[in-house]
């Protein structure tokens, strides 16, 4: 057990695959004048994408075609509507969203919704197709 531990420290520390260490909790927009969503990329290669985004009131209803999408909710709480559920979302949720799923989200805390969205293959911002429906936009 000690080896295995040393060799995972040593991986840690010296693969070229381990790039950065950040606090989730400590990353904060650049700005807080934003007017609904604030993305910040936080790591990014051709397999995948990471973003911290913050919501004020919403994200529209839209769907991904060539990729699928990891939610885990930082802070705050929020109505999703995935695909044909509508669920409450709160801090420590895991939300997976398959690709071409339609999904939007109306926040319902007085906190703005934090989460950490993980995108693969990699998001180029060419893959977002929103979608107008009474029922998926709020």
């Amino acid at each position: 057990m000690k080896y295995l531990i040393l060799f995972l420290f040593w991986g840690l520390c010296f693969s070229s695959d381990a790039q950065s260490l950040r606090s989730l909790e400590e990353l904060v927009p650049d700005s807080s004048d934003y007017a609904n969503i604030y993305v910040k990329k936080i790591d990014s290669d051709s397999l995948v994408s990471n973003f911290i985004i913050w919501v004020k009131r919403d994200v529209k209803a839209h769907k991904h075609l060539k990729h699928s999408e990891t939610i885990i909710v930082l802070d705050g709480t929020a109505t999703m509507i995935l695909g044909n559920k509508t669920i409450q979302i709160k801090k420590g949720d895991y939300i997976f969203v398959p690709k071409n799923t339609p999904h939007s989200v109306k926040v319902t805390s007085m906190e703005v919704l934090k989460v950490l969205s993980i995108q693969a293959p990699e998001f180029k911002g060419d893959d977002r197709i929103f979608i107008e429906s009474e029922k998926s936009n709020y």
